[in-house]
């Protein structure tokens, strides 16, 4: 089997230093091989969808591989993709766009409060339009079937990934939250066809949980991922996908709105799972109850 490439690292010295992005793409382009000059084309006429885009949707539009985008991201001085989106971002914004692109410095607390809510509120119903049913009731079976349940995150995808596992232990059922990259690779490889692995990540670009949930899959596992809507690396080891519909990784590399929308998901998946088997469900919750009541005053 090839090796796979190292896991992009962050590193803000790297993207503090990748300046005069674009520039760079221009002045090293006569020297670039037929792919990356597509790619390098790609990016200067197409820089505010870039910091869109994921590197499986770059390397559809350019003809080309994924591994052929993160050579040119690297060639440019960045360390992979995620970088250079970044660092194309840090041209194209104002400052005040890293805490929400929303926002204006002038915004009293009044205009802040109405047009967070309205984002938050926004990606909800988005999310709700883009989430398909039959594959919600996919992963319900998946779930239900498997002999135990792996839920894997990383970074702010590793708080749902928690939940997730709380949320499913309050209905009986055997989950475990791995959100260790070490661990996970260990897990997922020892993983079969009696277990189903959740997957939350909100690129579909993370190494860690890419190799993860590729790991599982290669292993026999039934593959469930909650991600953004578009084209990502997981989708290749991914059987079932439900999707968010955020908006955010314009400008950050840590999503805002994307945790309310796989929140949501993860309380619909919950509820389906525990309307599908109720008499269980409710006896495990009312004696979960019971005991969460000892620690109360």
């Amino acid at each position: 089997m090839s090796k796979k490439p190292s896991a992009p690292q962050a590193d803000t010295q790297t993207i503090a230093s990748l300046t005069a992005t674009r520039a760079r793409i221009e002045s090293l382009l006569p020297t670039l091989g037929p792919a990356a000059q597509r790619i390098g084309e790609f990016v200067l006429r197409n820089a505010e969808r870039v910091v869109h885009m994921s590197v499986s949707e770059v390397a559809e539009q350019t003809d080309s591989s994924e591994g052929s985008v993160v050579g040119f991201c690297k060639t440019i001085g960045a360390k992979g993709f995620q970088q250079l989106k970044i660092a194309l971002a840090q041209e194209l914004v104002q400052p005040v766009q890293y805490i929400h692109e929303d926002l204006a410095t002038s915004d009293s607390t009044g205009a802040v409060v109405s047009k967070i809510f309205h984002s938050n509120i926004q990606t909800l119903q988005e999310t709700s339009s883009v989430l398909d049913v039959g594959s919600l009731e996919q992963a319900v079976q998946a779930i239900r079937a498997a002999r135990r349940v792996e839920i894997y995150g990383i970074g702010s995808s590793a708080t749902i990934a928690e939940d997730a596992y709380y949320r499913m232990l309050r209905i009986g059922l055997n989950a475990v939250a791995v959100t260790d990259s070490h661990i996970q690779a260990i897990s997922a490889s020892r993983t079969g066809p009696d277990v189903a692995v959740l997957t939350i990540s909100h690129s579909g670009s993370s190494y860690e949980t890419v190799l993860a949930t590729r790991l599982a899959k290669e292993a026999g596992a039934r593959t469930i991922c909650i991600t953004n809507f578009g084209k990502s690396p997981i989708h290749a080891y991914t059987d079932i996908l439900l999707y968010t519909m955020a908006r955010e990784t314009r400008f950050r590399t840590e999503a805002m709105t994307s945790r309310l929308a796989q929140l949501a998901i993860i309380d619909t998946l919950i509820a389906c799972l525990a309307l599908a088997d109720s008499d269980r469900s409710v006896a495990t919750l009312k004696s979960t109850f019971d005991v969460l009541s000892l620690k109360r005053y």
